[in-house]
């Protein structure tokens, strides 16, 4: 096994860890992700928006 999948198994191995032993937070975590990246769509479409 290369590096990268070593690396990649570790990284799901901890998440579904995360997941397991701490629901809420894990919950908590995706939610802010979910709110970045929504926030960041809404900046890029009021960039464009007040571009053109």
């Amino acid at each position: 096994m290369n590096l990268k999948k070593i690396l990649t198994l570790l990284g799901v191995a901890l998440v579904v860890f995360f997941i397991v032993t701490q629901p809420a937070g894990a919950a908590g975590s995706i939610q802010n992700i979910g709110n970045i990246l929504y926030n960041a769509a809404q900046s890029v479409t009021t960039f464009f928006t007040q571009l053109f």
